[in-house]
């Protein structure tokens, strides 16, 4: 099986037509016409990605952000692009396309956080996020609490005064949707990267918002990813790889 076929099969499930203009998506290091060995899933790129995907011996990663975003002025021995070359590994990205995308990272973690009834809403930016329902309310102190339990990490988060029962997701930085969660009579919003006037004006405004992690609210879509690709391509071998750089304390 040759990369161009995964580069296919990702765009059936992630039409490139849905990424944002600034974004770059699709085979972004490598030879489309080589044949795979093994493809290692993982949110990002750095050097122990490369290394785990070496030891399987897998030389394709799928990386949901993009390995190249921003334009290179240099390809140095020391930057990844380099290393990837070098050892024959390529890299597919799927990043907003897969955002967007029905049965994608923001349907991910509506799973994940186990809300049903889930629609799609679209913002006032064109943007589309998903709002579901628990299956019974909770106070918004439990609710940062079954967050917590089902991404891991920290939540940091603002309570607003009413139960929790109807929810808004935006994975990564989805804080500015917090008027579109109100208008659409979402209780909470959880998302990540949420700057501190947004917490401020969501307590203002009497919604729940939670930023439960940039990392934790998009790793959920590395397990059904791999499920997908696995299903259909038996013979491939596929592999989750959940590594972070970032670290708490």
């Amino acid at each position: 099986m040759k990369v161009k076929e995964l580069v296919s099969f990702l765009y059936g499930i992630a039409p490139e037509d849905l990424k944002e203009d600034y974004d770059n998506v699709g085979l972004l290091v490598g030879d489309e016409n080589a044949e795979i060995t093994g493809v290692l899933v993982s949110l990002d790129c750095f050097d122990e990605v490369i290394s785990r995907a070496e030891d399987l011996n897998a030389n394709l990663i799928v990386t949901h952000h993009p390995v190249i975003f921003e334009p290179l002025k240099s390809v140095t021995e020391q930057s990844l692009v380099y290393k990837l070359i070098n050892k024959g590994i390529s890299v597919i990205s799927m990043h907003t396309n897969l955002d967007k995308t029905e049965g994608g990272v923001n349907d991910a973690l509506c799973a994940a956080l186990g809300l049903f009834d889930v629609k799609t809403v679209i913002t006032e930016e064109g943007f589309p996020i998903r709002v579901g329902e628990l299956p019974e309310p909770e106070d918004p102190y439990t609710f940062a609490r079954t967050i917590k339990q089902a991404l891991g990490g920290a939540v940091k988060f603002v309570p607003g005064n009413e139960d929790v029962f109807t929810v808004a997701v935006c994975s990564g930085s989805g804080g500015n949707f917090i008027y579109d969660a109100i208008n659409c009579g979402a209780d909470a919003l959880v998302t990540s990267d949420v700057k501190h006037h947004l917490f401020i004006e969501a307590g203002e405004n009497n919604i729940s918002l939670y930023d439960a992690g940039h990392f934790n609210t998009e790793d959920v879509i590395v397990s059904p990813l791999c499920k997908d690709i696995a299903a259909a391509f038996p013979s491939l071998p596929v592999f989750e790889c959940h590594f972070s750089k970032i670290e708490s304390v």
